[in-house]
């Protein structure tokens, strides 16, 4: 018999139950487009960061106007070839300012890229292909031009008073919803 005779497939009508040790696999939506921030575990909260490295560039705050003035320079402890911090579990301990991102902040921080994969998904979008969790590879991100790979300095090369001479950009000041 042909391999593929039609009186041996399988044939699967919409209402069909699956049985129980089916390989088929699920088709249900991901987390992240069924889950608030707020009502993710740890383990999907950590796994949306993409590994941009963004929000790990120092950043200056106008007092007068709230503006933001991104540099190029990393905090000491990215690791700027992975874009990973090389002390996630203790960077409260090493860097004073360092922010452990909540939902909260995600609505208020108005200097979160708007790449980011928990802004996105707090407005309502959607990850973009070169998330880890769409294509399947942390390489992507940085294939795509949106880490900060190749373009940021560790800020242990700068004397303090050199840092405006870094500003890349600005951003101004979000509106609070």
């Amino acid at each position: 018999m042909p391999r593929n005779d039609p009186a041996k497939q399988l044939k699967w009508q919409d209402g069909d139950p699956v049985p129980e040790d089916s390989s088929v696999p699920s088709m249900a939506p991901p987390f992240w487009e069924t889950k608030s921030l707020a009502e993710m575990t740890a383990a999907e909260w950590e796994s949306l960061c993409d590994g941009c490295g963004q929000c790990c560039l120092i950043k200056l705050e106008d007092e007068d106007t709230g503006d933001i003035a991104v540099t190029r320079l990393a905090c000491k402890l990215l690791d700027i070839g992975s874009c990973r911090c090389s002390n996630y579990e203790n960077r409260q301990a090493y860097v004073d300012d360092c922010v452990k991102l909540t939902p909260e902040d995600v609505r208020s921080l108005g200097w979160l890229p708007e790449t980011c994969a928990y802004r996105l998904i707090e407005e309502g979008g959607n990850l973009r292909w070169w998330h880890p969790l769409i294509s399947g590879s942390p390489d992507t991100i940085h294939e795509a031009g949106i880490s900060v790979r190749g373009s940021a300095i560790s800020e242990k090369k700068v004397p303090e008073h050199r840092i405006p001479a870094h500003i890349t950009g600005w951003i101004k000041r979000r509106k609070r919803r």
